[in-house]
């Protein structure tokens, strides 16, 4: 017994000498930036002014069609400013942003398979451009989801459905013209779960290269663009579970909402993951997520970034139970999460 015990001790004393090479993810520090109104439910979009307010929408699954989209939108303090019902629309908002040279706020409306021009101060919208059905499979329809622009003011769509990048021009229609099938290929179609295809877009910053999430394939897809062509899409990565929005920093860093792990997956530009951030930590008292729980959009602005709960139970689709869905249901109150734009160091990664 004793010689054992001594073996032991060495054994320790051993290992605690050899060099210690390798360091769990410092993952920071999530804190709750706002707390949805009583009723208002999964907080997906999400965009910031210019002057530093975060605007929302929400993927109500729980409201009855016929019922309109919410835009919610917070001060830098997390406090309601105001609480919008979007015009003309569905219950089932995603990804909205401004126009970087229009001004104009552009929702998407998954539900209504549009994509809608907003005032962000009444409400009142109006049609940008309608996403066209051309999969020859009846059972597939247009999926819109994510939207970004390029240089030049042209606005690109997600289809997570049919697989399809669409443009159309800064104006929309008329003026911008009717959306055109930009990029249409099989890896940007879904095949897993959640069963989104193409999701998240973001150009580089050089702008010869569009990366695109896909969610139920977990994957980051690149793009090669030359004076505004697309080139053949190709697997960048692999691996990123439940890969959903996607920033893209000065440094070419892709940030990465990974909704099924409830982290932000932080890559460099040739694929390696640097980061990874945040985590779930259960709920509180009052129902609301500790953290990350399926995030789905997010936003820096300054030295933050925002991240939206989507907090979503995908059996409310039919859907078979994912690790998140009995969490997810249990959540009573709607959050956005915030935190720090940082890289935290990687042993071994520069030393």
């Amino acid at each position: 017994m004793r010689q054992g015990c001594r073996q032991l001790a060495f054994a320790f004393v051993l290992a605690a000498s050899l060099p210690f090479t390798a360091l769990a993810w410092d993952r920071g520090e999530v804190e709750r930036f706002a707390t949805l109104p009583q009723g208002d439910h999964n907080p997906e979009g999400i965009t910031a002014d210019k002057h530093g307010k975060i605007y929302v929408t929400t993927f109500d699954v729980t409201k009855p069609a016929g019922t309109l989209g919410r835009l919610l939108v917070f001060d830098r303090h997390g406090d309601l400013d105001r609480a919008l019902n979007v015009q003309n629309s569905s219950n089932l908002l995603l990804d909205l942003a401004f126009h970087p040279d229009t001004g104009a706020l552009l929702v998407i409306d998954f539900g209504g398979q549009k994509v809608l021009k907003v005032n962000p101060h009444t409400g009142q919208s109006s049609v940008f451009t309608t996403i066209p059905k051309v999969d020859p499979d009846p059972t597939v329809g247009p999926g819109p989801n994510v939207l970004t622009f390029d240089k030049h003011g042209n606005v690109y769509i997600s289809d997570s459905f049919q697989g399809i990048i669409w443009k159309t021009g800064p104006n929309g229609v008329p003026n911008g013209g009717p959306a055109t099938a930009w990029v249409t290929s099989p890896l940007l179609k879904p095949n897993g779960v959640p069963p989104f295809g193409a999701n998240g877009l973001a150009f580089n910053k050089k702008g010869d290269a569009l990366f695109v999430a896909n969610t139920a394939n977990d994957q980051i897809v690149r793009i090669p663009v030359d004076a505004g062509k697309p080139g053949a899409p190709a697997v960048f990565v692999n691996s990123v579970n439940g890969a959903d929005g996607l920033i893209i920093d000065h440094h070419d860093n892709l940030w990465i909402c990974a909704n099924q792990a409830d982290e932000i997956v932080v890559l460099d530009k040739t694929g390696r993951v640097i980061a990874k951030l945040g985590d779930f930590n259960g709920l509180s008292h009052s129902g609301a997520p500790r953290g990350l729980l399926f995030p789905a959009s997010l936003v820096r602005v300054g030295d933050w970034i925002y991240v939206t709960n989507l907090s979503l139970d995908l059996r409310l689709f039919g859907l078979a139970q994912t690790v998140d869905s009995q969490w997810a249901a249990d959540v009573k109150r709607h959050t956005v999460s915030r935190l720090k734009a940082k890289i935290p160091p990687v042993r071994g990664l520069h030393d």
